[in-house]
């Protein structure tokens, strides 16, 4: 199943759209990296890297992010793996493109399958 990782400056954010996600779809492959290790706002590529480890199955991995540095530090974290070429940051909104992905890769669907529905919630209209 293709893994999903939560990157945002906050712990709270992060956590709070797996569980969104996983009321969805519980065998979800998701893992929030949210905050630094002592519990402030801010990013550790650690937690991206421990993230991208417990959701690797083989199959993929994207990485959704908030905003400014959860980019840089996710590049960085990427470029630590060496066999990194099915781990992708995808543009997607946060909350709903982790929602969305999770269920699409809950159901098998491939990397490629995943990554077009992320880039599909950009475009949600919720009224």
């Amino acid at each position: 199943m293709v893994g999903i990782v939560v990157v945002s400056h906050s712990r709270k954010i992060a956590e709070g759209a797996c569980e969104l996600a996983l009321q969805m779809a519980p065998k979800a492959n998701v893992a929030a990296s949210g905050g630094t290790k002592d519990g402030r706002i801010g990013i550790d590529v650690g937690k991206i890297l421990a993230g991208i480890q417990k959701v690797q199955s083989g199959e993929g991995v994207v990485i959704l992010v908030d905003i400014g540095s959860a980019v840089m530090s996710s590049e960085t974290a990427i470029e630590m793996i060496p066999d990194n070429e099915n781990i992708v940051i995808v543009d997607a909104p946060l909350v709903e493109g982790t929602f969305f992905g999770a269920v699409e890769a809950s159901v098998g669907s491939p990397l490629a399958k995943v990554i077009e529905v992320l880039k599909e919630s950009k475009n949600y209209k919720k009224i």
